[in-house]
């Protein structure tokens, strides 16, 4: 079965729409530029509120890295997803400190996914972009041998034909389960109940 996460909860009513259907992850965002930016203290409010269950994750790009170790040890979250230029030796620091990792990666071509699958971190994330919500081309994955997270353009409307093509480990959803850019509850419902599907 493939994992789900949703990604850019930003409100207490997200936290609320997620614990009514339950996502194997919900992602934080951290990063200054994205308008699904949250501060560190609403993280930890967020994750009081949050199922047990589901397990938060927190979105940095090029974060300092003692900014990384402060929100996992407030309890805020459980893992680190990194968008930037983090490299081995940033992954190993985190790891030090028993801090998961998924690492991103843009996929343009098959050196991308080459240098997805020797990566430290503990799992991998396939992306077409910065959050642009669109798809890369699927055949570059014909021989991965990794389990992954996929991310990029998936909604309610492909999601069932992705999973049944890919079966990935996970999948990473976040500006197609939103209407007007906030989370919206029907959607979030339809795209686990067609995850389900694929």
């Amino acid at each position: 079965m493939t994992k789900i996460k949703m990604c850019g909860l930003r409100r207490s009513e997200d936290i609320m729409y997620a614990n009514q259907i339950l996502p194997d992850f919900i992602g934080y965002v951290f990063a200054p530029k994205s308008k699904r930016c949250i501060t560190a203290e609403q993280a930890v409010g967020f994750t009081k509120l949050l199922d047990s269950r589901i397990i938060p994750v927190g979105v940095f790009v090029n974060e300092p890295i003692e900014n990384i170790i402060g929100i996992f040890k407030s309890g805020a979250i459980k893992i680190a997803q990194l968008h930037g230029n983090e490299d081995e030796e940033y992954i190993e620091k985190l790891h030090d400190e028993n801090i998961s990792v998924i690492k991103a990666f843009i996929v343009n071509t098959k050196s991308d996914v080459e240098a997805a699958e020797s990566s430290p971190a503990d799992h991998i994330l396939l992306d077409a972009g910065m959050g642009d919500g669109r798809q890369f081309n699927y055949e570059l994955l014909d021989n991965i041998s990794r389990p992954y997270f996929l991310a990029g353009g998936l909604d309610t409307q492909n999601i069932s034909a992705v999973v049944s093509m890919l079966k990935p480990y996970a999948v990473d959803v976040s500006s197609g389960i939103e209407t007007d850019g906030f989370k919206d509850f029907n959607k979030m419902k339809k795209f686990i109940e067609n995850v389900m599907k694929g």
